[in-house]
């Protein structure tokens, strides 16, 4: 209801003609700009690492690290709970540090997090869910939000929906491929599955951090 209702805010926007150009840039030249292929390796790594810890966290609590299935759900659950207060409190102080650095922050809280899920001890590997999803809150839309500045106003429109592709190629393949590999080899390989997506995302984001020679 809430969307229908500022639909005619979208149509403010256009009727302002602001970079609506942006919009027929094709795959080929886009990929071109500087920075792009880092952006959209680093939302694929980030979209395969938030999908598949929330799909198979409970398969690899229960199988792997013997918890009973009703705990397992519930720090699944508290994995989405904790990516939902992240994005409130990301609402909050976001304009502060700045996209580039909430981007960061994020990645490396996430990496933490699943540090904590590779400990030996349940219940520290438990709170490690929590804190890959608070550490994956800010990620996404600040990527997002970061799209003007890193690549033009006049290519924003474009590079947002390739962006969103790559994630969801991400979101949509890893997951599975995983599954295939729980099922011939092991769940066990789930912490270090999401450690390979983690640190492509912390290697991709400081490409391109460094091509755009961004401030500290």
């Amino acid at each position: 209801m809430i969307l229908f209702a500022a639909l005619p805010l979208w149509k403010r926007q256009a009727d302002g003609g602001q970079e609506a150009a942006g919009d027929d840039v094709p795959l080929s030249q886009a990929v071109k700009i500087p920075g792009v292929p880092f952006v959209l390796l680093a939302f694929f790594g980030f979209c395969a690492l938030e999908c598949t810890a929330g799909l198979w966290a409970s398969s690899y609590l229960v199988g792997e690290r013997g918890v009973d299935p009703e705990t397992a759900a519930q720090f699944t659950a508290l994995f989405y709970m904790g990516e939902t207060a992240g994005r409130v409190a990301n609402g909050f102080i976001a304009d502060r540090f700045g996209d580039r650095k909430m981007i960061r922050i994020g990645i490396l809280v996430m990496i933490a997090g699943v540090a904590l899920v590779l400990t030996p001890v349940n219940a520290v590997s438990l709170a490690g869910l929590i804190v890959i999803g608070l550490g994956a809150a800010p990620v996404y839309p600040c990527v997002i939000h970061s799209t003007p500045e890193n690549f033009g106003k006049e290519n924003s429109q474009a590079l947002v929906g390739i962006q969103m592709a790559s994630a969801y190629c991400g979101s949509t393949f890893m997951p599975p491929l995983f599954g295939l590999i729980a099922q011939y080899i092991s769940v066990g390989l789930y912490p270090f599955y999401l450690l390979i997506f983690a640190v492509l995302m912390l290697i991709m984001t400081e490409r391109l951090n460094h091509i755009l020679k961004a401030p500290n």
